[in-house]
């Protein structure tokens, strides 16, 4: 499949998708349903990105800052749930969370309340609009090696973004994890969307760039979790509670280090380089060698 019927099928594929989860949602309002609604979201707004880096255009930003907006409507709710699972998780060998628990519930509710609202106010019309011409754009494009080596520069460039804020990530400044991890985000879902375009291309990375992606993730909803501590000065062993998370957040960055060249796997570190998985690594070619 070349480059342009990749981009084609994404449109439909991702926009009904999408569509089908705001119904949803609407239908059988649930946590599980917004979840559903915001990875659909991410991964639109992903093929939107791809697209504008090979063919800009303002109604692509336009359709852009629409996800975005939705996707930050629901940052409250992710996080709560996020948090919750967590001390839930560990209310057994930690007593003292049982009033952050009440807290986190209550906030939960609050938020699912304005995520109902949020959902129904949705109008997908002029996402929907936006999206059709720009499929009809994609269509009248040339399909050929010429268009697949246009989007793949994309990824490169992606990808390059990707390497130099890898390159200022410090253990002391979880902040250069966090900035790392929305700009392999968005490489990630790239390579989702145009991994057909690439020989060899190994499946397992899919699982591998999900795993490094979340260990980031982790990292990020312990800085907000701690940054919550704070507001519950109040509470009652709340320093033990600190100290706990304090560690925890301490330890997710020692592993995170430890394995953060794995990027270096995921793709090609310029355009005229194969990819890594055509690379014959040295025992390989020791074993292919005849005796």
């Amino acid at each position: 499949m070349d480059a342009r019927a990749l981009l084609l099928e994404a449109i439909d594929n991702r926009w009904q998708t999408y569509r089908e989860q705001i119904k949803t949602c609407r239908r059988e309002f649930s946590e599980e349903a917004v979840h559903d609604l915001r990875v659909a979201a991410r991964r639109l707004l992903a093929l939107v990105d791809l697209i504008r880096a090979i063919a800009p255009h303002p109604r692509l930003q336009k359709i852009r800052k629409a996800l975005k907006g939705q996707l930050d409507e629901f940052d409250g709710l992710r996080d709560t749930q996020v948090m919750l699972a967590e001390v839930s998780e560990n209310l057994e060998t930690l007593p003292e969370l049982k009033p952050i628990r009440q807290i986190l519930q209550k906030r939960e509710r609050r938020f699912l309340r304005e995520a109902e609202e949020i959902i129904e106010d949705l109008k997908p019309a002029g996402i929907a609009r936006r999206l059709e011409k720009t499929r009809a754009m994609i269509a009248q494009v040339q399909a050929g090696p010429a268009f697949d080596a246009l989007v793949l520069q994309a990824v490169d460039e992606a990808y390059g973004t990707v390497l130099q804020r890898y390159a200022w990530i410090h253990a002391s400044q979880p902040a250069t994890i966090h900035r790392t991890r929305i700009a392999f985000k968005r490489f990630r879902y790239m390579v989702e969307i145009i991994h057909p375009l690439l020989p060899d291309f190994p499946r397992t990375n899919f699982k591998r760039m999900h795993d490094y992606q979340t260990a980031m993730g982790e990292i990020q909803d312990a800085e907000v979790f701690l940054f919550t501590l704070e507001e519950m000065t109040e509470i009652e062993g709340i320093e033990v509670i600190r100290r706990h998370y304090e560690q925890r957040h301490q330890q997710l960055i020692a592993v995170f280090m430890e394995e953060k060249s794995q990027v270096e796997t995921f793709w090609r570190p310029a355009p005229e380089q194969p990819f890594p998985w055509q690379v014959i690594q040295p025992a390989e070619t020791k074993a292919l060698s005849p005796s």
